[in-house]
């Protein structure tokens, strides 16, 4: 236990060094790239050294190093929680962002800030795992608010270009909603348990649907579920490391992470676990339908990390929270690759993101292609990669479960639809002619490039085994199934692998240049943006404007106060005026004056 405990504070004692030296003069007599991305390497390392203890002693322990405060009657302690969520999560994070670091130093090459970039990459991964290891909730806000101010700061990065400022804008709004709601949570939870340590408030009976409903909401916004989802896809303004760190390993899956930390309160009520299974089906087919007719290549893989965020949200739906974490820590591996290798491409085009200006990739860059095609696989559920051991497992337990067949179903056609934009990827990138300009020159013999996307490749081909036979059974499965039942996932992606290829190579033959208007839900993102983003503030800012100038200024400021003054003495004057014109009402005039002043003046 002392060898866990001195690992892991030597491990955040060498991720905090870097961010230590770049305070100092010292930064510019070391590259600064290389020294931490030694550090990432020296600190999954280490990292094996618990994972491996708690895989054979299956022991979690708490570190409560510090008296923090005291709030009111509420004691706060600096304290980490070291079980098989955030031990498993920190050797996964630390392998996936040690081959985005390496990845970033041949990427931002040319970047006059690149030494900047690593730091802020080094405080979102170390905010990441604050977050995870967290014991208490105010801890765990410190890391959620982490990652938050770090997507902001990373998205826009490129802060010279409109469309960044509005992405890191957006990705910040969206996620204050999600904030409100963790907030919401924690004053219901310190009102009513007055404590925020994890080992009280997980054993909180009957908890109330107010906090749970909170947690949703904040996982709703941070990772991306149907209606505040738009700035993920948004957020590929930012550049590509930072995509791929972003939906892999650090912000959109601490939305599902809180609610997997939080199962022990979740399970227990039906209404929180029926609104995360209808919210993660919603989400799954609807970001994949979108994911259909994009052309960006960034931005499919962006939807597609939606729609696997989805799934997860369907997985804690039907109450398996260790396959929702299982499917986390195997998405990181293959996530990151695809966005590697679509970096890889994109760099080698001179900046060409569009797939239909692409093709035949296969020859120019094999090694990329090769890797690219794993992390699709990977992606689908293809048999014995990575994917296959998490996603397998969740179709069969939806398959197996008393769940509305409605959000089953779905859920089946949105796992149909992956294998459709995976192959529409491997199909414009790598297969068919190339589409490029001839001039340019294409090099993948960059150590810096090739070792991050091998590494990842191997995890991405190996990573699903080794985690899901050393992960400790912790709910119990079905030991029988149908065949048919069995086969499902398999049967849905092959189908929608057969599919897809079939459309694509039916497009080389179609005269209709014009998009239907059956594709324009999918092309136009459902047409959320339009109506959100376009139409919703242009009315808010027409009735503003309309009430400022019709009700506030000629209303109130014009007709209410100066206008109906003038009105009423323009109307009394003419009522109470004697001057009309007749000689008796001059003489009773002069009469009544001649009587009243003596009269005045005997009193």
């Amino acid at each position: 236990m002392n060898i866990c405990l001195s690992s892991m504070f030597l491990i955040l004692l060498i991720l905090t060094t870097p961010i230590l030296i770049s305070m100092t003069n010292l930064m510019k007599l070391i590259n600064f790239p290389l020294y931490v991305t030694k550090s990432m390497k020296y600190s999954f390392f280490l990292s094996l050294i618990p994972l491996t203890t708690f895989t054979f002693l299956n022991t979690e322990y708490m570190i409560i190093s510090w008296h923090w405060m005291d709030a009111s009657s509420m004691k706060l302690t600096i304290s980490f929680k070291m079980d098989l969520f955030s031990i498993l999560f920190m050797s996964v994070a630390l392998y996936v962002t040690w081959s985005i670091m390496q990845f970033s130093s041949w990427y931002m090459h040319s970047d006059p800030q690149l030494n900047r970039f690593i730091k802020y990459l080094l405080l979102f991964l170390i905010t990441m795992i604050i977050l995870t290891s967290a014991n208490n909730l105010f801890q765990l806000f410190i890391g959620w608010e982490g990652v938050g101010i770090m997507s902001f700061l990373l998205i826009g990065w490129w802060y010279g270009r409109t469309d960044a400022n509005a992405a890191a804008l957006q990705a910040m709004l969206y996620n204050r909603i999600g904030d409100v709601g963790l907030i919401m949570a924690m004053a219901w939870l310190c009102l009513n348990t007055n404590s925020w340590e994890l080992q009280h408030v997980l054993h909180t009976e009957n908890a109330n649907t107010l906090p749970l409903l909170g947690l949703l909401i904040a996982a709703t916004g941070k990772s991306a579920q149907f209606g505040l989802h738009p700035w993920l896809p948004s957020a590929m303004e930012g550049p590509t490391p930072v995509s791929a760190l972003l939906h892999s390993s650090t912000m959109v899956v601490a939305g599902i992470f809180l609610l997997i930390r939080f199962y022990p309160l979740t399970s227990n009520n039906n209404l929180i676990l029926t609104l995360m299974l209808c919210l993660g089906s919603l989400t799954t087919l609807f970001t994949a339908i979108c994911a259909l007719t994009q052309n960006d290549i960034k931005k499919i893989v962006a939807f597609s990390t939606s729609s696997q965020l989805g799934l997860m949200m369907v997985t804690l739906g039907i109450n398996q929270p260790h396959l929702a974490f299982l499917h986390i820590c195997n998405h990181a591996f293959f996530k990151a690759m695809l966005f590697l290798c679509s970096g890889s491409i994109i760099h080698s085009l001179n900046d060409e993101q569009d797939i239909r200006k692409m093709g035949n990739m296969m020859n120019t860059l094999p090694l990329t292609s090769s890797c690219l095609t794993i992390g699709s696989l990977a992606l689908i559920g293809m048999p014995f990669l990575t994917g296959f051991y998490s996603k397998d497992a969740i179709i069969e337990s939806m398959n197996s479960s008393y769940t509305n067949a409605w959000a089953l179903l779905i859920t089946l056609i949105a796992t149909s639809m992956t294998a459709m934009y995976s192959m529409r990827i491997i199909y414009f990138t790598m297969m068919t002619k190339p589409r490029f300009s001839p001039l340019i020159t294409i090099n993948e013999n960059n150590p810096h490039l090739i070792n991050p996307i091998k590494r990842l490749a191997l995890g991405s081909i190996l990573a699903g085994f080794i985690i899901f036979f050393n992960l400790p059974p912790l709910n119990t499965p079905i030991l029988t199934l149908p065949w048919h039942i069995k086969l499902t996932a398999l049967t849905i992606t092959t189908l929608g692998l057969i599919t897809a290829l079939e459309l694509n190579n039916f497009t080389t033959y179609f005269s209709n240049v014009y998009p239907l208007k059956i594709s324009a839900f999918s092309t136009l993102l459902g047409y959320f943006p339009t109506i959100f983003h376009r139409i919703a503030p242009m009315k808010f800012l027409n009735m503003s404007f309309h009430t400022a100038t019709n009700l506030l200024d000629l209303i109130w400021l014009e007709k209410s106060i100066p206008k109906f003054i003038s009105a009423c003495n323009v109307h009394a004057s003419k009522i109470t005026a004697n001057q009309k014109g007749l000689i008796k009402i001059y003489f009773l005039s002069f009469l009544v004056s001649l009587t009243v002043f003596p009269i005045l003046v005997l009193l």
